[in-house]
């Protein structure tokens, strides 16, 4: 690769939600998800913080190993109930009983962003934290949302983006609730070459 030339921004994720981010902020990129298997590297004991870490940098490395000249982005979310994650939820009925568990509580959600070119040795990685304080809910209110299919791909079973989030007050990045944090996420792609173009 030339010194003068600019490298690509590739996005390891099929999210909507952080393609819609990062299209909002101005950025170009081109998206290629990691098919890395996400339960082979959950380890018993594990906290939700150090899971989304792994998570984000294995699909990092998966992606980056095959675009070494550009710029790999990739992050995990999480959402953390004490020492207990909770990611995405595979069926209806996991989605109710994280609902449940959380309704009336406050959470955390965490998301690990790492940033790989690997053609040059440019490695970083950060975490972020917001904290999320749901309300009550009746378990026929957790049923209607449920039977919207809003919850699907979703940590936690529910987006902050949603009509109705049941969402009381949050602390912290609100983007990081939706998956990637802007503001964290600029500055690791500035430090690594990429800029957002102006938008009209």
């Amino acid at each position: 690769m030339k010194p003068s030339s600019v490298p690509r921004l590739v996005l390891a994720s099929a999210s909507p939600r952080r393609q819609s981010l990062l299209s909002e902020a101005g950025f170009e990129f081109t998206v290629h998800p990691s098919d890395i298997d996400e339960r082979a590297l959950e380890k018993p004991g594990m906290l939700p913080a150090d899971l989304a870490m792994r998570l984000a940098t294995a699909k990092a490395e998966a992606v980056a190993a095959q675009f070494p000249e550009d710029v790999v982005l990739a992050a995990d979310t999480i959402v953390a109930f004490g020492d207990m994650f909770l990611g995405q939820p595979p069926d209806a009925g996991q989605a109710r009983r994280m609902l449940r568990l959380l309704e009336s509580t406050t959470h955390l959600v965490i998301t690990a962003v790492v940033i790989f070119h690997q053609s040059v040795g440019h490695r970083a990685t950060e975490r972020v934290m917001s904290a999320v304080r749901m309300r009550s809910l009746t378990p026929d209110q957790i049923d209607r949302y449920v039977q919207t299919d809003l919850w699907r791909g979703k940590a936690g079973g529910y987006g902050i983006q949603d009509n109705d989030p049941f969402v009381e007050r949050l602390t912290g990045c609100h983007t990081n609730i939706v998956g990637l944090p802007m503001t964290t996420t600029k500055r690791m792609l500035k430090d690594a070459g990429i800029i957002a173009k102006a938008l009209a």
